[in-house]
Parts: structure tokens; C-alpha cells; sequence
């Protein structure tokens, strides 16, 4: 076979994602000898860009920067950094030493052809090898496709790698691709790929990438590839199975031992600390050609459910999906949460059925289980308007149960279905397609209070609705507080947790600071109690 399979480890590059870039100079070191010398042709250390560097950052400003990390470059490897065609300036390029990095690749994105090739150009001036990034390859219709080959085949870079940003290509898009390419440039431009893992399909894509070019006559084809994956979103493919699969195939002869030395030592510790790789966020990211900025965006500022950020990146338009414009997506976060409705008639009848009334809230802490006796004892004595918060538990009778998104409402009528149906239920206008006869429907709007990560704490929006009727007396169990054990912290653990949360200790720091806030705004005209022990009972109520 005269054409070479190559690989390119990007985990430095592409996971600096993850961390910021911030991997310790000891593990830097240790990645790229680890790399190295298990016969990965090429080894990508980080990105040049316009900042100076911090300690321990693959994020360097010349590659003076790097050199302390390929004082012994392994004979045959090629060491390569990255820029963004439009966020490096080469002035400061030093002239290419021999002592550092060997090639540079360039990114640029659809439509910038031109300019990414241009900069390329201006590093190719200073002695460095150079490769180019078509970002976003399936965004390219035939015709642009065919402008890239020429502008290419003018140049003459080193290699030409197709990227699929958005993780949204199958093997018919790759060939279609492939076909155009290989026909098409140069054959001693070497052709590259580089995938991301959103539909799970990143190694089977190199795979039919590889095998796409078995009879190619060109020079030389490079896989891109990461440690345990290790990039942004749902990552790439991983350099322990592509390695493995061209070992099994006779396309290279790679020392595994040293791979997965790098896995034991490196990107395991990492794991425990940053999180990577396929979701079903990241699913719809792909599903949709998206930008993964907005998936982050939906998904640690609004614990997006996985519907309702599939309704929100469809209501986006091709251009929009692929950047990310916050302000547009948090329009159409609203957008989608809010579907004004007018609750007047709702919430009179609810008035007309508990005004003046005691009501009893039961939130899903396991509390609930534990005092039974104390808290039946209370409804007996004092006949108070029950009310469930997104959870069902056999020892009661619920006049009311209340939701405010559908994971919990879909959890209720599939635990008890019997006792689900029996009661009247309170849901949000975020939810009002669930809604059946018995379900009262109140504006979402008009119970949220922004200002906070978890704004959207269930026992803190039935309180706002409470508060708008004729209600003077509240006494609550179950609000237990997080602890971040399923098992502890909720009477079923089934119960589907919180969304996004990072500490539970600032979780429910948060919801205190919620709670206080409420509770200064209807004091005295509604007071609270408490029956079971909570993080958030301060017992400052005047009862």
C-alpha cells in the first residue's frame, strides 16, 4: 500500500476546551513525551494566540513558549500548534529555529477561505510547515467545495484536514466530502480529518474516512484523534481505539502501553474534574449543526431540559445555530418557558377554594418519611389544604399537586398514577401542552423571580403563587436541603435531581438566599412554619 495513515493527538489543543488550557506544565510535558513515543506521527501542543502565556497553559504566545517542552522531539514526530486565522497577529511569529513547533495549522471558517489562506501564507513566510482547517466541511455546498480544492492546489499546504465542527456528518455527507477532495486536490497534499463525537459516530467516521482512501493515489492521510477523547463538547475520537483499529489493521504500529500510561496518569485525573464527551445535549448540538456555546449556554445558565432545548435551537435559523448570540438565545429561552397565559380565571377559582385556609406544602425530602407520624397528626388536627411539590408519596392524600417542569410531572403520573389522577393539579404555563381538565394553569412569568442560578426552585414558585391569594398560614416539611446523595436527599431516588448543579453546598446557600428574599416580601400578611427540619429554616417567622 503506497498511501501512509497518520495520526495527529490533539488532545492539548482541542482539550484546552475543557480546562481552559490550564493542564500543569508537568502534565504538559508528560502528555507530549507520552505521545511522542508511542509513534503518533504528529503531536498538537496547544494554540498560539495573542496573550501571553500563563504557567501551565497550552495556550502560548510564540513558540519560544513551548520549546521547554520539546527539548527531546522524537525523530519522525511533527510538532504542531493551531491558530484561528483571525486571532493570532504573526508579527510576533519568531522565524521557525528548529527547536520548537515544526507546522502550523490554521482554522478558518465557510465563506474565509481567502483570508484563512492568506494568514497561512504570512506563517508559511517564517519557516513553519502548514496545514489548514476547513471549520464547519459540511456547511460547504459543492461550489465552495470546489473553491477550496483551487485554492488549495494553488497554495499548496501541507495538508488540508475536513472538519466536522458541529458532530452532525454521516458517512454519506463524509463520502460526498471525501470524493470531492480527493478527486480534486493535489495528490501530494495530505488529507486530513477531524471529527467531534455529538451522534457517537466519531470513530466509526474515521474509520469510513480510512477506508474511503485505501486506493487513493495520494501521499499521505492524517485522523485526528484525542486522549479519552478529550475536546469540546462531546469530544473527538479517541487516540486508545484509532490507535488500536490501525494496529489491528496494518496501518501503523503504535505502542499502546504508552497510550494508556497516558490515560492512568493524565486524562483519568482529569476526568475527575472536567467533564467531556457525548450527551444529549451535545446529541442536539449535532442534530442541528449548532454552535456548542449555545448548548452551554441553555444548559448551565437555565438547566435546560433536553425538550425544551431542542424546541429552542430549532427556532434558531441555520446562520444563528452556528454562532451563539446570547442575548437572541436568552429571548428565545423566554420564549419558549413563558407562552404568556392569562391565569385570572385560574386563580380565582384557586382562591375561592383555600382562601383563609391553612395549607400544608410537601416537598420530596425524605423527611416527609421519617416524621409521617408527626405530620399526620398535623393534617388531622388541623385539616390543612394539602399540597404535593413535584413528587407523590403513598402516606398522604393530596388535595393539590404541583409541578413546574415536565421531568417531574412525567415521574408523578408514572410512580402513582392512582393517586396522580385523584388530584387537582397546579402547573406552570411552561407546561400547559400537559395540561388536562383537572389541571389549573398559572402564568410562568408572573412566579419566576430572576437573579439566580436555580431561579426556578419548585417550592419558591408555588410559594409566589400562594402569595397571591388569600393565604396567611404556610407550613411546610420536606424542604429539607441538598446534600448531593440521591438517597438522602429525596424520598424516591428515582426522582429525577436537579439539573446542572456544581456545589450543592452554593445550591442550597442559594435557595436560603431565595427563601429570605420571599419571606421578607409577604411578612407578616403570610407567615411560614415549618414541621420538619430544614437547611432553610432560619425560625425567624413570628408564628
Amino acid at each position: 500500500m503506497s498511501i501512509k495513515f497518520s495520526l495527529l493527538d490533539c488532545t492539548l489543543r482541542d482539550g484546552a476546551y475543557i480546562n481552559g488550557s490550564i493542564f500543569g506544565d508537568s502534565v504538559i510535558s508528560g502528555l507530549i513525551e507520552k505521545i511522542q513515543n508511542s509513534g503518533i506521527e504528529y503531536v498538537e501542543c496547544g494554540w498560539l494566540k495573542d496573550n501571553l502565556r500563563k504557567p501551565g497553559s497550552t495556550y502560548f504566545m510564540v513558540p519560544r513558549d513551548a520549546k521547554e517542552f520539546l527539548k527531546h522531539k522524537r525523530i519522525g514526530t511533527t510538532y504542531v500548534a493551531m491558530i484561528d486565522y483571525n486571532r493570532y497577529e504573526t508579527d510576533k511569529l519568531e522565524k521557525n529555529d528548529g527547536h520548537s513547533f515544526d507546522a502550523v495549522r490554521v482554522v478558518f471558517p465557510r465563506g474565509k477561505v481567502k483570508e484563512g489562506i492568506s494568514k497561512a501564507q504570512e506563517i508559511r513566510e517564517k519557516g513553519y510547515r502548514v496545514f489548514i482547517q476547513a471549520a464547519n466541511t459540511l456547511g460547504y455546498s459543492d461550489d465552495e467545495l470546489e473553491e477550496l480544492i483551487s485554492a488549495a492546489n494553488r497554495f499548496k499546504p501541507e495538508a488540508l484536514s475536513i472538519v466536522d465542527t458541529f458532530g452532525a456528518m454521516y458517512s454519506e455527507d463524509l463520502l460526498h466530502i471525501v470524493k470531492k477532495l480527493d478527486n480534486g486536490l493535489d495528490p501530494e497534499i495530505k488529507l486530513g480529518f477531524h471529527s467531534h463525537n455529538n451522534q457517537q459516530l466519531s470513530f466509526a467516521l474515521s474509520i469510513c474516512f480510512i477506508k474511503s482512501l485505501i486506493n487513493s493515489n495520494r501521499k499521505e492521510v492524517i485522523i485526528d484523534s484525542s486522549l479519552g477523547g478529550m475536546g469540546r463538547g462531546a469530544g473527538n475520537t479517541t487516540t486508545e481505539l484509532i490507535t488500536s483499529y490501525f494496529d489491528r489493521k496494518n496501518l501503523g504500529n503504535y505502542d499502546l502501553n504508552c497510550i494508556m500510561d497516558a490515560l492512568d496518569m493524565y486524562i483519568d485525573p482529569l476526568k475527575k474534574k472536567f467533564e467531556w464527551g457525548y450527551s444529549t445535549s451535545f446529541f442536539i448540538a449535532g442534530l442541528y449543526q449548532c454552535h456548542v456555546n449555545n448548548i452551554a449556554y441553555l444548559r448551565e445558565q437555565h438547566r435546560t431540559t433536553a425538550h425544551d432545548m431542542r424546541s429552542i435551537i430549532s427556532s434558531l435559523n441555520s446562520e444563528e445555530r452556528r454562532h451563539y448570540d446570547y442575548d437572541l438565545l436568552e429571548k428565545r429561552y423566554f420564549e419558549n418557558q413563558s407562552r404568556e397565559f392569562d391565569d385570572s380565571d385560574n386563580l380565582a377559582k384557586l382562591n375561592n377554594q383555600i382562601k383563609e385556609k391553612n395549607i400544608l406544602i410537601l416537598a420530596p425530602g425524605t423527611s416527609i418519611q421519617k416524621f409521617s407520624g408527626k405530620i399526620l397528626n398535623f393534617i388531622k388536627s388541623f385539616n390543612p389544604v394539602v399540597i404535593g411539590v413535584n413528587a407523590i408519596s403513598n402516606l398522604y392524600k393530596y388535595d393539590y399537586l404541583f409541578f413546574s417542569n415536565k421531568n417531574r410531572y412525567d415521574y408523578a403520573l408514572n410512580y402513582n398514577s392512582s393517586i396522580f389522577n385523584s388530584s387537582s393539579r397546579l402547573v406552570l404555563s411552561n407546561m400547559k401542552e400537559l395540561a388536562g381538565p383537572k389541571d389549573l394553569v398559572f402564568n410562568y412569568n408572573n412566579v419566576v423571580k430572576r437573579g439566580w442560578v436555580h431561579f426556578d426552585n419548585a417550592v419558591l414558585l408555588l410559594l409566589r403563587l400562594l402569595s397571591k391569594l388569600e393565604v396567611s398560614r404556610i407550613f411546610i416539611a420536606g424542604f429539607d436541603g441538598f446534600t448531593g446523595n440521591l438517597a438522602n436527599d429525596y424520598l424516591d431516588r428515582k426522582l429525577p435531581p436537579v439539573l446542572g448543579v456544581k456545589s450543592y453546598s452554593d445550591l442550597n446557600s442559594e435557595i436560603l438566599d431565595m427563601f429570605r428574599d420571599f419571606r421578607k416580601s409577604v411578612y407578616p400578611r403570610v407567615r411560614i412554619e415549618f414541621l420538619t427540619n430544614s437547611y432553610f429554616d432560619e425560625k425567624k417567622d413570628e408564628n
